[in-house]
């Protein structure tokens, strides 16, 4: 090889390319290498792309920058896969011209410089059309005129003619950095999303009678004109009667007990049906449909587990663990139980047959309509499995979202991420200090995870009350939701209960629910609002109105002279949308101090002169100083949501 140039240490990139990073349109791709060559030679890089539809890769110039770092960017316009590379290589017409200056300035003749400037120019022509290859053809005999000498060193130092050797890149002996990099670019609401989790079963405007799906339908108004857009419940599949659970995970359920809807399976039917008392397919379509007409998506829940009594046991039992005394083994995290759950075995020797037919449940409920997986416990099936189905069903469902319900150790849920998951679930739950929170949104955002982890911050979940929000006040509830509404472009709650603040734990000492709504069918006043209630519906519409809280990228938190408060700012690429937010971590007092203004961030040379509006209040403010004055009363509100306008002074 001949090449002279050096491309190494480039980002983004995936493990040398075995997997994809993510945007949704409209989002750029900043691309940064440590590139550089031999000697003192001019060197020229490019940044290739082109989206799987097309078959001409386009061309962006790479700026070099302080020891050898160069960036270029692209910004992705339309869904699918983008492939990307780069190009490094020895200009010789460029090294000519930089030298042909410096000579010329110095005063030496410059004849021989002259022909081989010619000779760089008319073997540069080779490489382009007709058209181009004829504009530099003709500069290289005006250069090679040996009766016009002063007539080619003008035109040689001549602006016009330095931009004919930027716009012509000399390529010889390139050196191409091609590790099959790409970029999936996908449905928008893998950014931005906004989830309420309900149990269907739950939602009878009549006590003591299970709800269905046309019940639901009743409810989505309400859930709409509280701003969310995906609507999630647990799994709708018929529920083992085999070791079905009672309430608080008792062993010995009543005949009337409703068991877990993570029990999947019964003589009723399997991943595939539905739990007769919530309707049938068509009522399911139907609420599809109309949820849509509300603005929202139905996230299905994909929990690939089976009750005993599922059908898939008795059809392939060797899907399953069997002990030794002829018993099927049933789901156990020691010394956590779980009788009415069996996982599957997907070390089984007919795991060919195993992976299609999940596969099969998966294109089943895409066929019904379903665009939105919320994955249980992923992280307990095969990496590979998960990299190979999702790719399978988004063949044909480009649009299908899966989101990784994995709340376990960091490189698992990463290589989840990686594999294909469009959103993550997260540790927010349980960063409880400003040091905490500023550490975790720095890793998620400015760290190799910002390329393909999506996080999607969840205050509370059916499985998880957290320490902090046992038996705490409304205050608490209010912090969170702020926090996780205005930190991460994808947020959601289990909704009713964190919407009418319960905050009863289990009396076992663990991050339970006491009266755990997992065993149990629920009622609730939906007609009741709250606080709660009034905060989350203007949250949610500051989000859709503000499109800089509409990424999870974008952010830059700001000095305080106050550890209680956490001030960060949002903005859009072009600062035509800037948020700032400040939180206060003290949920029984007023906190006061000063935040400081990040005048760079705004592009501020000279004298602050900014009007700030808080959205949550409609409060005007005008900022004079670097450092300005702010009060939260968390009885109020657990912080501000400003909008920021720069003003001329």
């Amino acid at each position: 090889m001949r090449n002279r140039v050096i491309i190494e240490n480039v980002r983004p990139q995936i493990e040398n390319g075995q997997f994809f990073i993510k945007r949704v349109p409209g989002e750029s791709v900043d691309v940064v290498a440590d590139i550089f060559g031999d000697g003192h030679d001019y060197i020229r890089v490019a940044l290739l792309y082109r989206h799987d539809g097309e078959k001409q890769w386009t061309e962006v110039p790479m700026e070099s920058e302080a020891n050898d770092v160069w960036k270029a960017s692209f910004k992705v316009k339309k869904k699918g896969i983008y492939h990307y590379k780069l190009e490094g290589w020895i200009d010789h017409l460029l090294n000519w011209h930089k030298g042909f200056l410096k000579k010329q300035e110095a005063g030496q003749d410059m004849r021989v410089e002259l022909k081989i400037g010619a000779h760089y120019l008319q073997e540069t022509a080779k490489q382009f059309s007709k058209t181009k290859a004829s504009e530099l053809n003709n500069l290289a005999q005006q250069l090679a005129k040996e009766d016009a000498y002063d007539e080619a060193v003008q035109l040689v130092i001549g602006e016009a003619f330095a931009q004919v050797v930027e716009d012509s890149p000399m390529k010889q002996f390139e050196t191409v950095y091609d590790k099959n990099l790409r970029v999936r670019v996908g449905w928008e609401k893998e950014l931005f999303s906004t989830w309420y989790e309900i149990f269907p079963r739950s939602t009878s405007e009549q006590a003591g009678r299970h709800g269905t799906f046309k019940d639901c339908e009743r409810l989505l108004p309400r859930i709409q004109e509280m701003g969310f857009d995906v609507l999630y419940f647990p799994p709708i599949h018929p529920i083992g009667k085999l070791n079905r659970k009672g309430k608080n995970n008792s062993t010995d359920a009543g005949p009337d007990e409703p068991g877990s809807p993570w029990a999947i399976g019964s003589d009723e039917g399997g991943h595939k049906a539905i739990h007769p008392e919530l309707g049938t397919l068509e009522d399911y379509k139907r609420l599809l449909k109309k949820a849509k007409e509300h603005g929202m998506d139905i996230a299905f829940d994909l929990a690939f587990q089976c009750a005993p009594d599922h059908p898939y046991i008795k059809e392939h039992p060797d899907w399953f663990l069997w002990r030794p005394d002829g018993t099927i083994a049933y789901a156990e995290n020691p010394p956590k139980k779980y009788q009415d759950i069996v996982p599957i075995n997907f070390e089984s020797a007919d795991w060919k047959k195993l992976w299609e037919e999940l596969k099969s449940v998966i294109i089943y409920w895409c066929e019904a309509g379903v665009q939105i997986f919320r994955v249980d416990n992923p992280h307990t099936k095969p990496f590979r499995f998960w990299e190979w189905v999702i790719a399978e069903v988004q063949k044909d469902y480009p649009d299908t979202i899966f989101l990784a319900e994995a709340f376990t150790r960091p490189k698992v849920m990463a290589e989840l991420a990686k594999g294909g998951f469009s959103q993550s679930y997260t540790y927010f739950t349980w960063r409880t200090t400003k040091r905490e929170m500023e550490e975790y949104i720095t890793e998620l955002t400015q760290t190799e995870l910002r390329e393909y982890f999506r996080p999607n911050f969840w205050p509370n979940t059916p499985d998880i009350l957290a320490f902090e929000m046992m038996n705490a006040g409304p205050n608490t509830f209010a912090k969170r939701l702020l926090l996780a509404a205005t930190l991460s472009s994808n947020y959601g709650m289990y909704g009713p209960s964190y919407e009418f603040l319960e905050n009863t734990p289990n009396t076992n000492g663990k991050e339970e629910y006491f009266n755990s709504e997992k065993y149990e069918v629920r009622h609730y006043d939906w007609n009741y609002r709250n606080r709660l209630t009034d905060l989350i519906t203007r949250l949610n519409h500051i989000r859709k109105e503000q499109p800089a809280l509409q990424s999870t990228w974008n952010i830059q938190f700001t000095r305080t002279d106050n550890e209680q408060l956490m001030s960060y700012v949002k903005y859009t690429d072009d600062r035509s949308n800037i948020i700032w937010c400040i939180a206060s971590f003290d949920v029984d007092y007023r906190q006061a101090g000063f935040i400081e203004v990040p005048k760079q961030l705004l592009g501020i040379d000279r004298n602050v002169n900014l009007k700030v509006t808080d959205l949550l209040t409609g409060e005007v403010y005008h900022w004079f100083n670097e450092w300005n004055f702010v009060e939260i009363n968390p009885d109020y509100y657990p912080g501000h949501v400003l909008l920021v306008e720069k003003k001329s002074r």
